[in-house]
Protein backbone atom coordinates (compact mmCIF):
# COMPACT_ATOMS: atom_id res chain seq x y z
CA UNK A 1 0.00 0.00 0.00
CA UNK A 2 3.00 2.31 -0.45
CA UNK A 3 1.66 3.43 -3.84
CA UNK A 4 -1.27 5.88 -3.90
CA UNK A 5 -4.68 4.21 -4.18
CA UNK A 6 -6.36 5.37 -7.40
CA UNK A 7 -9.77 6.98 -7.39
CA UNK A 8 -12.66 4.85 -8.60
CA UNK A 9 -12.82 6.79 -11.87
CA UNK A 10 -9.19 5.90 -12.51
CA UNK A 11 -9.56 2.16 -11.91
CA UNK A 12 -9.32 -0.14 -14.95
CA UNK A 13 -12.52 -0.94 -16.80
CA UNK A 14 -13.83 -4.24 -18.12
CA UNK A 15 -14.42 -3.07 -21.65
CA UNK A 16 -17.35 -5.34 -22.40
CA UNK A 17 -19.39 -3.89 -19.51
CA UNK A 18 -17.82 -0.56 -18.60
CA UNK A 19 -17.52 -1.59 -14.94
CA UNK A 20 -14.48 -0.55 -12.90
CA UNK A 21 -12.43 -3.11 -10.96
CA UNK A 22 -9.62 -2.99 -8.39
CA UNK A 23 -8.06 -6.34 -9.29
CA UNK A 24 -4.60 -4.85 -9.83
CA UNK A 25 -4.50 -2.35 -6.95
CA UNK A 26 -3.18 -4.85 -4.39
CA UNK A 27 -1.94 -7.37 -6.95
CA UNK A 28 -3.68 -10.27 -8.70
CA UNK A 29 -2.71 -12.67 -5.90
CA UNK A 30 -4.42 -10.51 -3.25
CA UNK A 31 -7.18 -12.22 -1.24
CA UNK A 32 -8.14 -9.43 1.20
CA UNK A 33 -9.63 -6.80 -1.10
CA UNK A 34 -10.66 -3.68 0.80
CA UNK A 35 -9.71 -5.27 4.13
CA UNK A 36 -6.26 -4.04 3.09
CA UNK A 37 -7.53 -0.64 4.26
CA UNK A 38 -7.50 -1.99 7.83
CA UNK A 39 -3.91 -1.04 8.56
CA UNK A 40 -2.33 -1.54 12.04
CA UNK A 41 -2.55 2.21 12.66
CA UNK A 42 -6.22 2.14 11.60
CA UNK A 43 -7.02 -0.58 14.11
CA UNK A 44 -5.08 1.21 16.86
CA UNK A 45 -6.92 4.47 16.16
CA UNK A 46 -10.28 2.68 16.35
CA UNK A 47 -9.68 2.11 20.05
CA UNK A 48 -10.15 5.87 20.56
CA UNK A 49 -13.83 5.44 19.65
CA UNK A 50 -14.30 3.50 22.91
CA UNK A 51 -15.61 5.83 25.62
CA UNK A 52 -17.71 3.78 28.06
CA UNK A 53 -16.63 0.20 27.44
CA UNK A 54 -20.19 -0.83 26.61
CA UNK A 55 -20.36 -3.94 24.42
CA UNK A 56 -23.29 -4.44 22.01
CA UNK A 57 -23.80 -7.75 20.22
CA UNK A 58 -24.54 -7.33 16.49
CA UNK A 59 -25.48 -10.97 15.84
CA UNK A 60 -28.87 -12.63 15.73
CA UNK A 61 -29.30 -16.03 17.35
CA UNK A 62 -28.17 -18.55 14.73
CA UNK A 63 -31.71 -19.92 14.36
CA UNK A 64 -33.06 -16.56 13.10
CA UNK A 65 -34.52 -15.69 10.66
CA UNK A 66 -36.79 -18.70 11.02
CA UNK A 67 -37.84 -20.04 8.68
CA UNK A 68 -34.88 -18.98 6.57
CA UNK A 69 -35.86 -16.40 3.95
CA UNK A 70 -34.24 -18.51 1.23
CA UNK A 71 -35.98 -21.87 0.89
CA UNK A 72 -32.68 -23.37 -0.26
CA UNK A 73 -31.32 -22.83 3.26
CA UNK A 74 -33.42 -25.03 5.56
CA UNK A 75 -32.83 -24.85 9.33
CA UNK A 76 -29.96 -26.72 10.91
CA UNK A 77 -30.28 -29.60 13.34
CA UNK A 78 -28.60 -29.16 16.72
CA UNK A 79 -27.77 -32.46 18.37
CA UNK A 80 -26.61 -32.66 21.99
CA UNK A 81 -24.90 -35.88 23.10
CA UNK A 82 -24.93 -36.67 26.82
CA UNK A 83 -22.52 -38.95 28.66
CA UNK A 84 -21.73 -39.59 32.29
CA UNK A 85 -18.87 -37.13 31.96
CA UNK A 86 -20.79 -34.25 30.37
CA UNK A 87 -22.07 -33.11 27.00
CA UNK A 88 -20.97 -32.65 23.41
CA UNK A 89 -22.92 -31.22 20.50
CA UNK A 90 -22.92 -30.84 16.73
CA UNK A 91 -24.72 -28.96 13.97
CA UNK A 92 -26.00 -30.65 10.84
CA UNK A 93 -27.15 -28.81 7.72
CA UNK A 94 -25.85 -25.47 9.02
CA UNK A 95 -25.94 -22.80 6.30
CA UNK A 96 -23.29 -20.21 7.10
CA UNK A 97 -25.15 -17.33 5.43
CA UNK A 98 -28.63 -17.87 6.84
CA UNK A 99 -28.33 -15.50 9.84
CA UNK A 100 -26.18 -12.45 10.71
CA UNK A 101 -23.31 -13.00 8.30
CA UNK A 102 -20.51 -11.93 6.04
CA UNK A 103 -20.42 -12.71 2.35
CA UNK A 104 -16.83 -13.67 1.57
CA UNK A 105 -15.07 -13.13 -1.74
CA UNK A 106 -16.01 -16.60 -3.00
CA UNK A 107 -19.72 -15.78 -2.83
CA UNK A 108 -20.40 -13.86 -6.05
CA UNK A 109 -18.61 -13.90 -9.41
CA UNK A 110 -18.75 -11.13 -11.98
CA UNK A 111 -20.42 -12.88 -14.87
CA UNK A 112 -18.00 -14.65 -17.22
CA UNK A 113 -15.08 -12.56 -15.95
CA UNK A 114 -14.64 -14.45 -12.69
CA UNK A 115 -14.45 -13.73 -9.00
CA UNK A 116 -12.35 -11.02 -7.33
CA UNK A 117 -9.03 -10.83 -9.16
CA UNK A 118 -10.48 -12.66 -12.16
CA UNK A 119 -10.25 -16.02 -10.38
CA UNK A 120 -12.07 -19.03 -11.75
CA UNK A 121 -13.76 -21.97 -10.06
CA UNK A 122 -10.66 -24.19 -10.21
CA UNK A 123 -8.69 -21.70 -8.13
CA UNK A 124 -11.48 -21.33 -5.59
CA UNK A 125 -11.60 -25.11 -5.25
CA UNK A 126 -8.06 -24.93 -3.82
CA UNK A 127 -9.25 -22.53 -1.09
CA UNK A 128 -8.31 -19.23 -2.76
CA UNK A 129 -10.48 -16.33 -1.51
CA UNK A 130 -11.83 -18.53 1.30
CA UNK A 131 -13.40 -16.98 4.38
CA UNK A 132 -10.40 -18.23 6.39
CA UNK A 133 -8.34 -15.41 4.85
CA UNK A 134 -10.74 -12.84 6.31
CA UNK A 135 -10.75 -14.75 9.60
CA UNK A 136 -6.99 -14.63 9.93
CA UNK A 137 -7.02 -10.89 9.22
CA UNK A 138 -10.03 -10.17 11.41
CA UNK A 139 -12.55 -7.43 10.67
CA UNK A 140 -11.52 -5.03 13.39
CA UNK A 141 -11.61 -1.27 13.11
CA UNK A 142 -13.74 1.84 13.49
CA UNK A 143 -17.38 1.16 12.82
CA UNK A 144 -19.83 3.86 11.75
CA UNK A 145 -23.60 3.44 11.97
CA UNK A 146 -25.56 5.29 9.30
CA UNK A 147 -29.06 5.38 10.73
CA UNK A 148 -31.33 6.09 7.77
CA UNK A 149 -34.43 4.84 9.61
CA UNK A 150 -33.94 7.35 12.47
CA UNK A 151 -33.03 10.14 10.04
CA UNK A 152 -36.15 9.52 7.96
CA UNK A 153 -38.34 9.55 11.06
CA UNK A 154 -36.87 12.83 12.34
CA UNK A 155 -37.06 14.50 8.93
CA UNK A 156 -40.56 13.24 8.22
CA UNK A 157 -39.59 11.44 5.02
CA UNK A 158 -41.90 8.98 3.32
CA UNK A 159 -40.15 5.84 4.45
CA UNK A 160 -41.01 2.28 5.43
CA UNK A 161 -38.82 -0.75 6.19
CA UNK A 162 -41.04 -2.73 3.82
CA UNK A 163 -40.80 -0.38 0.81
CA UNK A 164 -38.03 -0.01 -1.74
CA UNK A 165 -35.87 2.98 -0.77
CA UNK A 166 -32.41 3.24 -2.39
CA UNK A 167 -30.05 5.19 -0.12
CA UNK A 168 -27.85 7.23 -2.47
CA UNK A 169 -24.34 8.59 -1.85
CA UNK A 170 -25.93 12.04 -1.48
CA UNK A 171 -28.24 10.79 1.26
CA UNK A 172 -25.32 9.07 2.99
CA UNK A 173 -23.60 12.45 3.05
CA UNK A 174 -26.74 14.11 4.45
CA UNK A 175 -27.11 11.56 7.23
CA UNK A 176 -23.43 11.71 8.15
CA UNK A 177 -23.63 15.51 8.38
CA UNK A 178 -26.82 15.26 10.46
CA UNK A 179 -25.13 12.81 12.82
CA UNK A 180 -21.96 14.91 12.95
CA UNK A 181 -19.92 11.96 11.70
CA UNK A 182 -16.79 12.34 9.58
CA UNK A 183 -15.63 9.25 7.73
CA UNK A 184 -12.05 8.04 7.97
CA UNK A 185 -10.08 5.69 5.74
CA UNK A 186 -10.60 2.09 6.80
CA UNK A 187 -14.05 2.65 8.33
CA UNK A 188 -16.58 -0.19 8.41
CA UNK A 189 -20.03 1.10 7.51
CA UNK A 190 -23.27 -0.33 8.89
CA UNK A 191 -26.60 0.88 7.53
CA UNK A 192 -29.66 0.70 9.75
CA UNK A 193 -32.77 0.50 7.60
CA UNK A 194 -35.10 -0.68 10.37
CA UNK A 195 -35.93 -3.83 8.39
CA UNK A 196 -34.64 -6.32 10.95
CA UNK A 197 -36.37 -4.55 13.83
CA UNK A 198 -39.60 -4.74 11.82
CA UNK A 199 -39.05 -8.43 11.01
CA UNK A 200 -38.45 -9.33 14.66
CA UNK A 201 -41.76 -7.66 15.56
CA UNK A 202 -43.68 -10.12 13.35
CA UNK A 203 -45.46 -13.14 14.74
CA UNK A 204 -44.53 -16.59 13.42
CA UNK A 205 -47.17 -16.49 10.68
CA UNK A 206 -45.79 -13.16 9.48
CA UNK A 207 -42.25 -14.54 9.41
CA UNK A 208 -43.36 -17.62 7.50
CA UNK A 209 -44.99 -15.34 4.93
CA UNK A 210 -41.59 -13.77 4.20
CA UNK A 211 -40.01 -17.06 3.09
CA UNK A 212 -39.16 -17.32 -0.57
CA UNK A 213 -39.93 -13.68 -1.39
CA UNK A 214 -36.35 -12.52 -1.98
CA UNK A 215 -36.43 -13.39 -5.67
CA UNK A 216 -38.63 -10.41 -6.52
CA UNK A 217 -41.52 -10.27 -8.93
CA UNK A 218 -45.11 -9.74 -7.87
CA UNK A 219 -45.37 -10.08 -4.11
CA UNK A 220 -41.59 -10.08 -3.80
CA UNK A 221 -39.70 -8.55 -0.93
CA UNK A 222 -39.07 -4.82 -0.83
CA UNK A 223 -36.86 -3.01 1.64
CA UNK A 224 -34.55 0.00 1.93
CA UNK A 225 -30.84 -0.44 1.36
CA UNK A 226 -27.77 0.76 -0.48
CA UNK A 227 -28.40 2.17 -3.94
CA UNK A 228 -26.90 -0.41 -6.35
CA UNK A 229 -25.31 2.14 -8.69
CA UNK A 230 -21.75 2.60 -9.89
CA UNK A 231 -21.91 5.96 -8.09
CA UNK A 232 -22.39 4.08 -4.82
CA UNK A 233 -19.51 1.71 -5.59
CA UNK A 234 -17.33 4.72 -6.38
CA UNK A 235 -18.35 6.57 -3.22
CA UNK A 236 -17.45 3.58 -1.05
CA UNK A 237 -14.13 3.02 -2.81
CA UNK A 238 -13.09 6.68 -2.77
CA UNK A 239 -13.78 6.84 0.98
CA UNK A 240 -11.55 3.74 1.44
CA UNK A 241 -14.32 1.83 3.19
CA UNK A 242 -13.03 -1.54 4.43
CA UNK A 243 -16.38 -3.38 4.60
CA UNK A 244 -20.10 -2.66 4.51
CA UNK A 245 -23.09 -4.19 6.26
CA UNK A 246 -26.78 -3.58 6.86
CA UNK A 247 -29.66 -4.89 8.92
CA UNK A 248 -31.57 -6.04 5.85
CA UNK A 249 -31.35 -9.32 3.88
CA UNK A 250 -29.24 -8.11 0.95
CA UNK A 251 -27.34 -4.89 1.85
CA UNK A 252 -28.73 -3.21 -1.26
CA UNK A 253 -32.32 -2.10 -1.69
CA UNK A 254 -34.82 -4.71 -2.82
CA UNK A 255 -36.28 -5.67 -5.16
CA UNK A 256 -33.15 -5.94 -7.32
CA UNK A 257 -33.79 -4.45 -10.77
CA UNK A 258 -31.87 -5.75 -13.73
CA UNK A 259 -31.59 -2.34 -15.36
CA UNK A 260 -29.90 -0.88 -12.27
CA UNK A 261 -27.39 -3.67 -11.79
CA UNK A 262 -26.36 -5.60 -8.70
CA UNK A 263 -24.24 -3.93 -6.00
CA UNK A 264 -22.95 -7.32 -4.85
CA UNK A 265 -21.12 -7.67 -8.15
CA UNK A 266 -19.90 -4.09 -8.18
CA UNK A 267 -18.31 -4.16 -4.74
CA UNK A 268 -17.83 -7.80 -3.72
CA UNK A 269 -16.58 -9.19 -7.02
CA UNK A 270 -15.01 -6.11 -8.62
CA UNK A 271 -13.68 -4.25 -5.56
CA UNK A 272 -13.18 -7.09 -3.05
CA UNK A 273 -15.36 -5.41 -0.41
CA UNK A 274 -16.95 -7.82 2.12
CA UNK A 275 -20.72 -7.53 2.56
CA UNK A 276 -22.57 -8.08 5.83
CA UNK A 277 -26.29 -8.83 6.09
CA UNK A 278 -28.82 -9.26 8.91
CA UNK A 279 -26.69 -7.21 11.33
CA UNK A 280 -28.57 -6.68 14.60
CA UNK A 281 -28.34 -2.93 15.25
CA UNK A 282 -31.46 -1.82 17.16
CA UNK A 283 -29.65 -1.61 20.51
CA UNK A 284 -26.67 0.02 18.81
CA UNK A 285 -28.95 2.67 17.28
CA UNK A 286 -30.37 3.60 20.68
CA UNK A 287 -26.92 3.68 22.26
CA UNK A 288 -25.44 5.88 19.52
CA UNK A 289 -28.37 8.31 19.63
CA UNK A 290 -28.17 8.57 23.42
CA UNK A 291 -24.50 9.54 23.36
CA UNK A 292 -24.66 11.57 20.14
CA UNK A 293 -21.85 9.62 18.53
CA UNK A 294 -22.35 7.08 15.78
CA UNK A 295 -18.79 5.73 15.72
CA UNK A 296 -17.44 2.84 17.78
CA UNK A 297 -14.87 0.07 17.70
CA UNK A 298 -16.09 -2.94 15.76
CA UNK A 299 -14.74 -6.45 16.18
CA UNK A 300 -15.82 -9.35 14.02
CA UNK A 301 -14.31 -12.82 13.81
CA UNK A 302 -15.45 -14.82 10.77
CA UNK A 303 -15.04 -18.57 11.10
CA UNK A 304 -11.54 -19.79 10.29
CA UNK A 305 -13.00 -22.26 7.82
CA UNK A 306 -10.58 -23.14 5.00
CA UNK A 307 -12.19 -22.41 1.66
CA UNK A 308 -15.40 -21.14 3.26
CA UNK A 309 -17.80 -18.98 1.23
CA UNK A 310 -19.41 -17.07 4.10
CA UNK A 311 -19.58 -16.96 7.87
CA UNK A 312 -21.67 -15.86 10.82
CA UNK A 313 -20.52 -12.34 11.67
CA UNK A 314 -19.64 -12.92 15.34
CA UNK A 315 -19.58 -9.13 15.67
CA UNK A 316 -19.59 -6.63 18.54
CA UNK A 317 -19.64 -2.87 18.78
CA UNK A 318 -17.61 -1.47 21.66
CA UNK A 319 -18.68 2.02 22.69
Amino acid sequence: MSNPIPLYADLPVIEETGEHHSWDVFGRTDELGTLNFLRPETVAAAAHAVKDGRVVCLSLPLNLPYPALARARPPYTHTVTRTRGGRDDSLSGFFLQASSQWDGLQHIRYREFGYYGGREEEELDTGVLGIHVMAQKGIIGRGVLIDVARYAQIKGLEYSPTKRFPVSPGMFEEILAFQGTTLKHGDILILRTGWLGWYLSLDQAGREDMQGRQKGGEGGMQCPGFEPSTAMAGWLWDHRIAAVAADNPALETMEVRREEGFLHRRILSLLGMPIGEFFLVEELSEACAARGDWSFMLTSAPLNLPGGVGSPNNAYAIL
